[in-house]
């Protein structure tokens, strides 16, 4: 019997995937663990490996394919004995979406659960680790197996009634369907009424009435066509949002929206550090090439005096977690890594035991392997607090957003000198200012001034980091 090669869900998230590259053709023989295909969604570009033997009789997603649903039918593998006139694709069938069983709590100590290997039905696939990865976490994806809706619901069920050509065409221009007034049978939209409202002949209906017309929420923002309209055509080049930016995008607009942000702000002498710094990097030992082994940054020294900072004060270490806060044992600590189109958060984990020598090694493959996108989903998922560094472009001082699920992000800025007064004498000294931005829900404002003091201690007294 012929079984179906099914799109995976490479992640609890994932909706759906492009299928970037095939391993195989028709009439490959495959065995167990051989990879067949490479799928890349918003978050990763990952191997499938074949976990059962045969012959591809069938490829029906060609390479390079856009937004393939979770659970399509990719390829049809032949078992032994059988011909490619046996390899027509069964239908895939869809479960009914039910609302999810509780899961048992992970044991004491242990983070979530890892989402076991995907094989949907007959699917002989499993996802290897990730060999590219996007910044994590996709966002407002269904559950894994959920079949698309022929008409799409809001958050409280009402449904909005449109053909399934006008509503791809509604989500490719980045318009609502629920503001656009169908013409359809029932006020079903159809594919007409998408053109009317792309090419401005009818207008939206206004955000309330839209509204009430799915029965959910206002939509936020501006429409695709309604910014278009303010700009002169020919005026701006178009270019279509990756996944990745649309994860950046959509997980910090939650993270304003959700998060009740608040900062504070302190100036750091940062002379005994800046002193320290150049004497360690003196003393690195020179390699065959006479270079340096390592050379330490003033980041580094950030990261080692924050992770300690965070154990001193252990109530600030903590993570919301809708009826609960967790708190930390370890000092996982994120670190903001830019890359062309978006950033990574790559975690030194328990970096409070960590020498400024394994921070430096551990930050610089983070970031090289980010900016290739070779990071696994275990090296930037968690953490319960962040550092974000734009120093090195000469920002004096910035307020960053916080990444969910952390409960603070530590935001640093450039270090240079200023004139400052101690005990009557005017001086010059090395200052850093740096803004920590908390969420109030898990850490209340002395709390975060705590820390935050905690910090400024280290940091203007680096030696206190080597006890």
């Amino acid at each position: 019997m012929s079984i179906n090669i099914t799109m995976p869900a490479l992640s609890p998230t994932m909706e759906e995937g492009k299928l970037s590259r095939w391993h195989v053709k028709e009439g490959d023989s495959v065995s167990s663990g051989d990879v067949i295909a490479e799928i890349e969604t918003d978050k990763a570009t990952m191997e499938v490996e074949a976990v059962d033997e045969g012959k591809i009789g069938k490829i029906v997603v060609p390479e390079g394919t856009d937004n393939v649903k979770v659970n399509a039918v990719i390829a049809v593998l032949l078992t032994e004995g059988e011909t490619a006139s046996k390899a027509a694709p069964a239908a895939t069938p869809v479960p009914a979406a039910k609302a999810p069983s509780p899961q048992p709590s992970p044991p004491k100590g242990e983070g979530a659960p890892v989402a076991p290997s995907v094989a949907s039905g007959s699917a002989v696939i499993s996802a290897k680790p990730p060999i590219t990865s996007p910044f994590g976490g996709e966002v407002g994806a269904k559950a894994p197996g959920e079949g698309a809706s022929a008409a799409p619901t809001k958050s409280n069920g009402a449904r909005v009634f449109a053909s399934p050509l006008a509503r791809r065409l509604a989500k490719e221009a980045n318009i609502d369907v629920s503001a656009i007034a169908g013409s359809g049978p029932h006020g079903r939209v159809v594919k007409a009424d998408v053109d009317a409202a792309k090419s401005g002949k009818v207008p939206l209906k206004t955000a309330p009435a839209a509204a009430a017309a799915a029965g959910g929420a206002m939509p936020l923002g501006m429409t695709k066509a309604q910014v278009m309209a303010l700009y002169e055509a020919g005026s701006y080049d178009v270019v279509p949002n990756d996944g990745m930016r649309k994860v950046v995008a959509a997980r910090l607009t939650e993270a304003k929206q959700t998060i009740p942000h608040f900062y504070l702000t302190l100036d750091c002498n940062i002379g005994e550090l800046m002193a320290a710094r150049e004497t360690i990097n003196t003393a690195a030992p020179k390699d065959k090439d006479g270079k340096p082994t390592y050379k330490l940054s003033v980041n580094d020294f950030v990261i080692k005096a924050w992770a300690l900072a965070l154990q001193k004060v252990p109530l600030a270490n903590a993570t919301w977690a809708v009826d609960s806060i967790l708190y930390h044992k370890r000092s996982d600590v994120a670190v903001a890594v830019a890359i062309p189109g978006g950033l990574f958060t790559p975690v030194v984990k328990a970096a409070e035991g960590k020498s400024l020598r394994q921070i430096s090694e551990e930050v610089k493959d983070f970031a090289g392997r980010a900016r290739s996108r070779k990071l696994a989903p275990h090296e930037y998922q968690g953490g319960s607090s962040a550092v974000s560094n734009l120093g090195m472009y000469g920002i004096t001082n910035f307020a960053a957003v916080i990444n969910p699920p952390h409960g603070t992000i530590l935001a640093v800025g450039v270090g240079e000198e200023r004139v400052y007064a101690d005990k009557g004498q005017v001086k010059v000294g090395q200052f850093m200012t740096v803004t920590l931005s908390c969420d109030h829900r898990s850490v209340d404002g002395a709390l975060g001034a705590e820390l935050l003091a905690a910090f400024k201690v280290l940091i203007e007294t680096p030696v206190m980091m080597l006890a």
